[in-house]
C-alpha cells in the first residue's frame, strides 16, 4: 500500500487531475445547499415559521455557501495573481499614457491581491518607478475596494446586474478620484523620506517565470492562507446576517436603510470607515439587511466604505503621507462613495 501524499503534486497532468475532481465536488456541493440546511433543520426539529427556525436556516445555508465561494475564488484568482507580481505591475503603469494609465491602475487593482499590509511598500514603490502619484492613488483605491471575492458573491446572491453594477461604479470612482487628487498637484504632502526615494528611483527586479505546477502550488497556499485567516469573520458576519434575517422586523430596515432615507447612504459610509473587516464577512450582512428592506445602494456604499477606507489602512499609509493628504484623499473616495450609493439606489 502507498502512503497517502499529503503534499501538492508536482506535474501539471497530476495538478488538472486533482482539480477536476475537487470541481465536481464542488458543484455537487453547491448544488445541495438548501437541501443541507432544511435537512439541519428538521434535525433539530425546528420550524422555518419561527424566528429561531428561520436564522439557523441562514446560518446553516449561508455558512458553506460562503466558504465554497471564497474557496472558489480564491484558488481561480490566487492562479491569475501569478501573472502580477508588484515588479510586474509597477512596470505597467510606468511610461504610458496618463489618460489610459488611470483605467489601467484601477483594473489592475481590480485583480492585484495587494491589501492594507502592503499598501506603504506598493506606494512607494509605484512612485519611485516613475508612476505619478494620482495614478498610484488610484490603483491603491481599486485593489482594496472592488475585491474579486465580492463580485462572485455579489453575483451569486443578488445575480449579474448587481455584481456588474458594482464593478463597473468601483472602477469609475478609483479612475475620477485619481484624476481629482492629481490636479490637486499633492506630491508635497509626500513624507520627505519617500520624495528621497522618489528621486533616486527604484531598483529593477527580474524574477523567473514560474511553472503551471508552482501557480497552482501557488494558489493552493493562497486558498489555505486566506481562507485560514478570515474564516472566523466570515462566521461572525454570517451569525449576524443570522440574527438580522430571522428577528429584525422587515419594516424597520425599510424605514432606517430604505430609498426614502436620504440620510441613510452617508451614515453608512460614516459607520463603515472606521471599521476593520473584509467583504466575505461583511456580504452575508448586506445579504440579510437586503432581504429586510435595506436598499442596495446604502449597503454597497457601507460594505465599499469598509474595504477601501479602513481605519488600519490609513494608520499605515500614515508612514508615507501627510495627514493632510490623508484627509483629502479619504474625503474624495468617501464622497464618491455617497455618490454611487445615491446612484445605486436609483438604478436598483
Amino acid at each position: 500500500m502507498h502512503a497517502l501524499r499529503l503534499s501538492p503534486p508536482s506535474h501539471t497532468s497530476s495538478w488538472l487531475a486533482l482539480i477536476a475532481f475537487c470541481t465536481t465536488l464542488w458543484i455537487a456541493a453547491y448544488s445541495h445547499l438548501i437541501e443541507f440546511a432544511n435537512w439541519l433543520i428538521s434535525l433539530f426539529g425546528l420550524d422555518r415559521t419561527t424566528h429561531l427556525g428561520e436564522a439557523l436556516h441562514f446560518f446553516f445555508y449561508d455558512t458553506p455557501k460562503v466558504l465554497l465561494l471564497l474557496t472558489g475564488v480564491v484558488f481561480v484568482m490566487g492562479i491569475v495573481h501569478t501573472f502580477f507580481t508588484p515588479e510586474r505591475t509597477r512596470a505597467l503603469l510606468a511610461g504610458r499614457a496618463a489618460s489610459v494609465n488611470y483605467l489601467l491602475a484601477a483594473l489592475l487593482g481590480a485583480v492585484t491581491p495587494f491589501c492594507s499590509c502592503s499598501a506603504v511598500p506598493l506606494f512607494i514603490g509605484f512612485l519611485s518607478a516613475g508612476v505619478p502619484l494620482g495614478i498610484t492613488l488610484t490603483f491603491l483605491i481599486a485593489a482594496p475596494m472592488i475585491d474579486q471575492i465580492a463580485v462572485v458573491m455579489l453575483f451569486a446572491m443578488f445575480g449579474w446586474k448587481v455584481a456588474a453594477l458594482y464593478f463597473t461604479f468601483g472602477i469609475a470612482l478609483a479612475v475620477v478620484a485619481g484624476m481629482i487628487l492629481t490636479r490637486m498637484n499633492l506630491e508635497h504632502l509626500l513624507e520627505d523620506w519617500v520624495v528621497a526615494i522618489q528621486k533616486n528611483g527604484a531598483l529593477s527586479i527580474e524574477m523567473a517565470t514560474p511553472t503551471w505546477p508552482e501557480r497552482f502550488a501557488s494558489a493552493w497556499a493562497s486558498v489555505k492562507e486566506i481562507v485560514g485567516r478570515v474564516w472566523p469573520y466570515v462566521m461572525v458576519g454570517i451569525a449576524i446576517g443570522a440574527g438580522i434575517h430571522g428577528y429584525v422586523p422587515q419594516e424597520l430596515m425599510a424605514t432606517l436603510m430604505g430609498k426614502n432615507a436620504w440620510w441613510a447612504v452617508p451614515a453608512a459610509v460614516g459607520i463603515g470607515v472606521p471599521m476593520y473587516t473584509n467583504t466575505a464577512g461583511v456580504i452575508p450582512i448586506v445579504e440579510a439587511l437586503y432581504g429586510k428592506g435595506a436598499a442596495m445602494g446604502t449597503l454597497l456604499a457601507f460594505m465599499m466604505s469598509v474595504v477601501a477606507l479602513s481605519l488600519p489602512e490609513m494608520i499605515i499609509l500614515r508612514k508615507a503621507l501627510k495627514v493632510k493628504l490623508i484627509a483629502i484623499y479619504t474625503s474624495i473616495v468617501a464622497s464618491g462613495i455617497i455618490v454611487v450609493g445615491y446612484l445605486f439606489n436609483i438604478v436598483i
